[in-house]
């Protein structure tokens, strides 16, 4: 699966659906409101953008719109961590850990 470019920001709401999701919108803004001081347009701009990006989707459960992370946790930081082997690294993994081992 590509990766999908998630920014800071988007990542504190996929780390909210990733403790407690699936959630409905009012329990996404305060999973999120709890660990961020956000307003509410902030936290529905960033959930647009990652159901744009494909990141989460919106399912109808028991007559609610409940939001799901569509991509999992692991598959998520692996993508990171290669991004930051590539930026850093030219993409050797390897070379990230021994420098991290290092400081």
């Amino acid at each position: 699966m590509a990766r999908i470019p998630v920014t800071e920001a988007e990542s504190e709401v996929l780390a909210a659906l990733w403790r407690k999701g699936p959630l409905s919108f009012a329990s996404l803004i305060d999973e999120v409101k709890s660990v961020q001081p956000w307003g509410d347009a902030t936290i529905k701009t960033l959930l647009n953008r990652l159901m744009h990006k494909g990141a989460v989707r919106s399912v109808r459960e028991d007559g609610r719109q409940r939001y799901h992370a569509a991509i999992d946790r692991k598959a998520y930081v692996d993508g990171e961590i290669q991004a930051l082997a590539d930026r850093l690294f030219a993409g050797d993994r390897a070379a990230l850990v021994r420098h991290l081992s290092e400081t």
